[in-house]
């Protein structure tokens, strides 16, 4: 199965040695940072990430590993 380019964006991110985690709280996702991040990885998200749509971003942010997962 293809994943998506959310997933695609997220896998990239954290393969560049992301740090960001999601908190998904009452079906809001925002993230936080709980650890160190490459600056390739902080320069992706920059690039690649943040500039993207609400919609767009939290669909990538849900294929991040969450607090709750640590």
């Amino acid at each position: 199965m293809e994943r998506t380019s959310a997933a695609k964006l997220a896998a990239e991110y954290l393969r560049l040695g992301g740090g960001r985690l999601a908190k998904i709280d009452d079906n809001l996702l925002s993230t936080r940072k709980w650890e160190h991040e490459s600056r390739s990885a902080e320069a992706f998200w920059n690039e690649h990430i943040a500039p993207l749509d609400e919609e767009s971003r939290n669909e990538v942010i849900s294929h991040l590993p969450t607090i709750n997962q640590v």
